[in-house]
């Protein structure tokens, strides 16, 4: 099943605001949210695909992607909240919901509940091949993030009780106004580290070495960007992981070159060749094709093969292969060869005619 293109799932324009699409997300989460749908299976999804949305247009990094690539740019997993858990939903996008009233009870009443902190993305560079990158592939790849050591143990914040919030009451000409603000002791958590393994830093975390495989959607060109949800570092206390973005590098091909979603090709043909026409192999991403050259090719021709070229990450059809044509000057003749030339150059057919000369002067006349 495929997925739901974001800003509709939101209800919002593509040129909405950073404030309209936050506001567009709080709506759907309080209208689909567990405790005001307990046992509803399918309003527990529309409140994941919620997030799911607001998870990438809220972040401008994912939404420049996102605009440019669609899903695709998204990585495997498509860069949203349905690899998370509700705790790791909850933790993630509570603050869009403010610290009191209605809104504030769906998570926890008034900042009461403990925050669980989110790890930083990893970046890490993959190298393909223009093949590669035209028919998709799946890379393994090897790379270092934090992950929480074994053998942390946690006390209760004795600042926050556990909350991970502190109130603070403040009298004001309309009244007593009471905020609600992170602890700045355990940042949020409402624990601390009470003791951690020696090799562990002052979060409880270790640096670990894993192995995942990336799977590269077909058509994606250098420069572009995937992300993965849930592979970055891990945060402290137990706290969600944050992405591993994949930069992508393209490995230059020997014979063929890339120009947007085209491949470029240049056939340098003999001037017997370009007279006489021929029929030659031209390299492809998919291997060898043969192709005819018609008698009296001009130099600066371009033939089109239909389809050889790269598919669109948004289903908009494919690229083709463009194969320009360039006829070879000898540098240096024999005396044999230039005595064949001069008297070849007394002919009419190897000279332009006046329609030939008045066409190639008004193109001098542009440049």
């Amino acid at each position: 099943m495929s997925k739901r293109d974001y800003y509709d799932v939101l209800g919002v324009s593509r040129g909405a605001s950073a404030d309209e699409i936050k506001k567009a997300y709080r709506k759907l989460a309080i209208k689909y949210h567990p405790d005001k749908n307990p046992g509803d299976k399918e309003a527990e999804e529309n409140f994941k695909e919620a997030a799911e949305a607001y998870d990438v247009l809220s972040n401008p990094e994912k939404k420049q992607r996102y605009d440019q690539f669609g899903h695709a740019g998204m990585g495997a997993g498509g860069g949203g909240a349905h690899g998370f858990s509700m705790d790791d939903i909850f933790s993630q996008f509570g603050d869009v919901f403010g610290d009191d009233g209605v809104f504030g009870s769906f998570f926890g009443g008034g900042g009461g509940r403990s925050r669980r902190s989110v790890g930083s993305n990893i970046r890490i560079k993959i190298k393909l091949t223009l093949p590669e990158m035209k028919s998709g592939v799946e890379k393994t790849v090897k790379y270092r993030r934090m992950v929480q050591a074994e053998g942390v143990k946690y006390a209760t914040c004795k600042q926050c009780n556990g909350s991970g919030a502190v109130r603070r009451v403040q009298n004001t000409f309309l009244g007593q106004m009471a905020t609600n603000s992170p602890c700045p002791v355990c940042s949020g958590m409402g624990k601390i580290i009470e003791s951690k393994p020696k090799e562990a830093n002052e979060q409880g975390l270790i640096s670990q070495e894993i192995e995942t495989s990336i799977r590269i959607p077909g058509g994606v060109a250098e420069g572009m960007q995937l992300s993965m949800n849930g592979k970055g570092n891990y945060g402290p206390g137990g706290g969600a992981a944050g992405d591993l973005i994949v930069l992508v590098e393209g490995i230059p091909h020997e014979e063929l070159t890339r120009e947007e979603n085209n491949v470029i090709y240049h056939l340098w043909l003999s001037f017997s060749q370009a007279a006489l026409g021929d029929s030659v192999e031209v390299p492809t991403l998919d291997g060898k094709v043969r192709i005819k050259i018609d008698a009296g090719t001009q130099p600066g021709k371009m033939l089109r093969l239909k389809g050889k070229g790269f598919p669109d990450l948004n289903g908009y059809g494919t690229g083709d292969q463009l194969v320009v044509l360039n006829v070879y000057v000898p540098t240096k003749v024999s005396s044999e060869e230039k005595t064949l030339l001069e008297k070849l150059g007394e002919s009419d057919n190897f000279k332009p005619s006046a329609k030939e000369k008045s066409f190639f002067d008004k193109l001098k006349d542009l440049f």
